[in-house]
């Protein structure tokens, strides 16, 4: 369908309003047994969003600047046309259900990779036909830390256990203290017995590459939410190893995803737990900002305990098997079992998850945003002039919020965010200011990646015309602070700051992004609690770790010398977080930018 706007004129897909998507968005966009053997060179070889789509073609096929007279620098921000008042939002209304967000989820694989732009310093432009494909295919093939650094890092006093992903193309002083998934995989974590891997999407060649030779055959668990063709897909990229083993999360309603991200790693030695932000896929651990909570190592409880042995103060085992028991599924039983048997109780967070499904009475409290509410209500303190404490919601993906912020966002949603104590009272929601950071095309463009990071935050223009509104509490994505204000973020956190920003009353990082089948909605006059997808995070109070005043201390640096302290705790991001200026837009991925180029001096043209 051909559009107009300030971008001149563009195609919208028609798989974006089409009524098959909007009818089954479970299915992802998979392809035809012709596209399949065709992908090899035309795009994706495995399922994917369709921004995931764009982005690969985008990066297989750049397309330059036809003005060659640019300078081969970051161009200025003014000189993006991102005043898009008017834009050209006027599409025909598309059905789209509340939650498309979540139905243009990411999915990618190596196939896919094979055919990204070469690795960069920041500011060059190179000529992405230069690389051989052989070149291209090993440009995200990173080495695991030295030995001693990754030692260093699990045993140096740091006890948030709260990391990021490694970043390449940045001062490798932000890496200090990062890391790769193959620093968690590798022996010197535990010597791995068996692994459970809980993802949205998966691609199995790469995860089988990024264990360590020796534990490569060890048996692997993938739990996932694939269906139809997509499992089909799934199943056959995993019929070379016999050690790998598949468990379907079941999705019974409408638009929701398995989106949860965690790894069980059990080991001689004991047991682990990783939650974190990142697909199973090699871009997702390469010129992103993602985070993850990395757990003590769980010892074996003695033979014979029982009951609630090994629990923690923070309830965190008995939450995690009531977690995998909301699968139903035998083949996590196994898990469950092993779980059981280990101690626990050095655990200082608390989980906070969601799974599918509508819930009344006491069930409503278990998941989703009123999980929250209830956390915070039990174990936050009261803050004196807490109307005033801001909070912070950072994603990579929105869903439909409505006409309003009353519909969810500034009610329900904010209501849970807001909680404090035991005190009954409900503040006005006009009475907390409301932080939401967001890239705009600029972060997007100026980014490690350039457009195609873009490709990972799918926004589209037809869940943005319907809600102007909410872009007045955008802010920009900026983080000076570790080193990735160019690594567009993949991570999810919330937290509640102190007027001044040098405080926070909790930070809760997580899978779940800005929408309603992630957090859960109210149904029914608010006795029922609906949330469409399987989502994980862990929320960090300052009670858990020992400190009675109620708020943590904002550290200066991700890694500095604090880091020792409990009381200082490593917010990735800059704050206070800067509003979106008057010419700043939010990113969206399904309209082109052609005005100026990224860093790769390439224009972003997704159909």
């Amino acid at each position: 369908m051909l559009q107009e706007g300030a971008h001149g004129k563009w195609t919208v897909s028609s798989s974006d309003e089409s009524t098959e998507e909007n009818s089954d968005s479970e299915k992802p966009s998979t392809s035809s047994p012709l596209n399949a053997v065709r992908g090899r060179t035309s795009g994706p070889q495995y399922p994917c969003s369709e921004a995931r789509k764009a982005a690969h073609k985008r990066k297989a096929s750049p397309l330059k600047l036809s003005d060659k007279s640019f300078s081969p620098e970051i161009p200025p921000v003014e000189k993006q046309r991102t005043n898009q008042e008017g834009l050209g939002w006027c599409l025909s209304s598309s059905d789209e259900e509340p939650e498309d967000q979540q139905k243009h989820a990411r999915k990618e694989t190596l196939k896919e990779e094979k055919c990204d732009a070469p690795k960069e310093h920041p500011l060059n432009l190179h000529n992405d036909g230069e690389l051989s494909e052989t070149q291209k295919a090993e440009e995200y093939d990173e080495t695991p830390s030295e030995a001693q650094d990754t030692w260093d890092l699990l045993n140096e006093g740091n006890p948030f256990r709260f990391f990021l992903t490694k970043v390449s193309g940045i001062e490798q002083s932000y890496n200090s203290g990062a890391l790769h998934i193959k620093d968690i995989l590798s022996p010197l974590f535990g010597t791995l017995i068996s692994s459970a891997q809980f993802n949205y999407c998966v691609d199995v060649g790469w995860l089988v590459k990024q264990y360590p030779q020796e534990f490569r055959k060890k048996p692997l668990l993938i739990v996932h939410g694939e269906k139809r063709e997509s499992k089909a897909e799934l199943l056959a990229q995993a019929r070379p190893y016999e050690n790998i083993s598949f468990c379907q999360a079941k999705l019974d309603i409408a638009f929701g995803t398995h989106h949860t991200k965690m790894m069980l790693l059990l080991y001689e030695e004991g047991l682990r737990v990783v939650i974190h932000t990142s697909n199973l896929i090699a871009e997702d651990w390469h010129q992103k900002t993602q985070g993850m909570w990395l757990s003590p190592l769980y010892p074996r409880l003695p033979r014979g305990t029982t009951g609630s042995a090994g629990e923690s103060e923070t309830n965190f085992k008995s939450d995690l098997i009531s977690y995998l028991m909301a699968y139903n599924s035998p083949t996590l039983k196994e898990w469950i079992d092993l779980i059981q048997e280990h101690d626990l109780s050095e655990t200082r967070v608390y989980l906070l998850g969601s799974t599918p499904g509508r819930y009344q009475g006491s069930d409503k409290e278990k998941w989703g945003h009123l999980r929250l509410r209830k956390l915070l209500k039990e174990h936050a303190s009261s803050i004196p002039a807490q109307e005033s404490w801001p909070v912070v919601g950072q994603f990579s993906s929105i869903g439909s919020m409505g006409a309003d912020g009353s519909k969810w966002l500034c009610s329900e949603f904010q209501e849970s965010l807001v909680a404090a104590g035991s005190s009954v009272t409900t503040l006005l929601k006009c009475d907390v200011p409301v932080h939401l950071v967001y890239p705009t095309v600029t972060n997007v463009r100026q980014s490690l990646e350039g457009y195609p990071a873009g490709g990972s935050l799918p926004y589209s223009i037809q869940t943005a015309q319907k809600q102007l509104w909410l872009h007045s509490y955008f802010h920009k994505w900026s983080a000076e602070v570790s080193g990735r204000s160019r690594a567009i973020p993949h991570i999810k956190t919330y937290m509640r700051t102190s007027p001044d920003f040098q405080k926070i009353a909790w930070f809760l990082v997580t899978s779940a992004n800005l929408s309603k089948a992630a957090w859960g909605a109210l149904e029914k006059n608010g006795t029922q609690l609906m949330i469409r997808s399987y989502e994980l995070g862990v929320l960090f109070l300052p009670s858990a770790f020992g400190l009675d005043k109620g708020y943590f201390c904002v550290s200066g640096k991700m890694h500095s010398e604090r880091n020792d302290s409990a009381t200082y705790f490593p917010v990735p991001y800059d704050l206070p977080p800067e509003q979106y200026g008057s010419k700043d837009q939010p990113w969206i991925w399904n309209i082109p930018y052609t005005d100026a180029p990224d860093t790769h001096g390439n224009m972003w043209v997704p159909s």
